[in-house]
């Protein structure tokens, strides 16, 4: 595989995509049987072991060195925003058909480009702004049609 397409981010992105479109599948049928909130810790203790395994395997599990207190703050922050995610999350995909549960989840993707421009300061081009429009058109139609 060519080292230039594994070291760029719509490659990431896309897998990413792609896994989690698996998750939704994948965590519909399981939360079938059991509360959504179990689900989402065992779900939880699966990743936690997966990627220790995975960070083991690359010999990247050893301490990260020095961190600062804002670093400590915004990864605690992240993982605290994570796991209520998560929780919603696997809650709507018990009480609700997981077609219409992943796209209204996606409108993450509107929400991430506004609070990018408003609190990082980061700048979307006219035709950015149609996208994220879109986005969200396209979330609210497979949702709630």
């Amino acid at each position: 595989m060519d080292s230039s397409l594994i070291d760029s981010w719509p490659f990431w992105a896309l897998l990413s995509a792609f896994f989690a479109a698996l998750t939704a599948i994948f965590a519909k049928v399981g939360v079938e049987k059991v509360d959504s909130d179990v689900a989402t810790f065992i779900r939880t203790i699966v990743i936690l072991i997966t990627l220790g395994l995975i960070l083991l395997a690359l010999g990247k599990l050893h301490s990260p060195g020095p961190l600062t207190t804002k670093t400590w703050v915004f990864l605690i922050l992240s993982g605290l925003a994570t796991g209520a995610s998560w929780i919603c999350y696997f809650r709507a995909l018990k009480l609700g058909p997981a077609a219409a549960v992943a796209p209204v989840d996606k409108l993450s993707v509107v929400l991430v480009a506004i609070f990018g421009v408003t609190l990082l300061g980061e700048h979307l081009q006219p035709k950015q702004w149609i996208g994220v429009v879109l986005v969200g058109a396209g979330a609210v139609l497979l949702a709630w049609t």
